[in-house]
């Protein structure tokens, strides 16, 4: 099977516990450092910049969010299957989380703040920017992990 879907498998698959780990820190914030995680920010922040922020009720807003999430991590596993080689499966827990941190630095100090999504990384308290930071350390783990396991039952066949 192509390393490209198979990334983005393992991209959707390693999403899940992401979202856990993300949840189970941001309960731990201090209370006033407990606004919408960014896959909710990001979510409204696409919907406002494409007219349709007002035309969402609550559960419509839910469901884009638990949408792009999901959908965003398989991207980002694709372009990770893209990008790695059989050789870095190898190493698949270390190159993971490599690739899921610069994931959160090119979305966080990059893209968002460059499109007006979100503010950028550098705005927000040292404790968000740390749960956000471990919360994709945990996603690209799971990516490095499920993509060399796909790879291998995928060459078996």
């Amino acid at each position: 099977m192509n390393r490209i879907l198979l990334g983005a498998l393992a991209g959707l698959a390693a999403t899940g516990p992401m979202t856990l780990a993300m949840k189970l820190m941001h309960e731990q914030l201090p209370r006033e450092e407990q606004y919408p995680l960014p896959p909710r920010q990001v979510t409204e922040g696409l919907a406002e910049k494409a007219g349709l922020g007002e035309h969402l009720d609550e559960e419509e807003r839910e469901a884009a969010t638990w949408v792009s999430h999901f959908a965003f991590g398989a991207a980002c596993g694709a372009l990770y299957g893209a990008v790695s080689g059989e050789r870095i499966d190898k190493h698949g827990v270390l190159a993971g989380v490599g690739f899921g941190l610069a994931v959160w630095a090119g979305s966080y100090l990059g893209w968002l703040p460059a499109a007006g999504i979100i503010s950028p990384a550098t705005e927000h308290p040292p404790r968000r920017n740390a749960l956000m930071i471990a919360a994709h350390a945990v996603w690209g783990a799971g990516v490095g992990v499920a993509l060399e396991k796909l790879s291998d039952e995928s060459a078996r066949r």
